[in-house]
């Protein structure tokens, strides 16, 4: 499985919030440099991290974009999972319906396990802890 670029760069985009969590609204352009990727596209991701109560905007010239929640109380599962709209290895693991085989097929208990653990590492670690470990290194 491969991650799209949506979750790839909305995850940059959201540590980097992150990292300037105690600074207030940033705007977009600020980000986009910081992060390399362009702000259209930064943009188009912010919109359902804010639909989702991640992210919040605030108006006006010294406005911009801002985590809702402290860096420590969001994981980057949560954001990858709203970036991508769910994540399962196979349609079948959140539908077993998609499939007349499901109730049978003998490799659907592997992609629900895979599907599990990586819910799990990705639940794992909270923004701020990615952080930490970036200082680390």
């Amino acid at each position: 499985m491969k991650l799209s670029t949506r979750s790839r760069y909305g995850t940059r985009m959201v540590l980097d919030m992150a990292k300037h969590y105690n600074e207030g609204p940033i705007q977009i352009g600020e980000i986009a440099q910081r992060v390399n990727v362009s702000v259209k596209y930064l943009e188009q991701l912010i919109i359902p991290l804010k639909k989702a109560d991640y992210v919040k905007s605030v108006r006006g010239p010294k406005g911009g974009h801002m985590l809702k929640k402290a860096p420590n109380e969001t994981t980057i599962g949560e954001i990858v999972n709203v970036l991508e709209g769910g994540i399962n290895l196979s349609e079948c693991v959140e539908n077993p319906d998609v499939c007349d085989k499901s109730k049978d097929c003998l490799a659907r208990g592997i992609w629900e396990g895979a599907t599990k653990a990586m819910y799990d590492k990705l639940n794992s670690m909270t923004l701020s802890e990615m952080i930490e470990c970036d200082k680390r290194v």
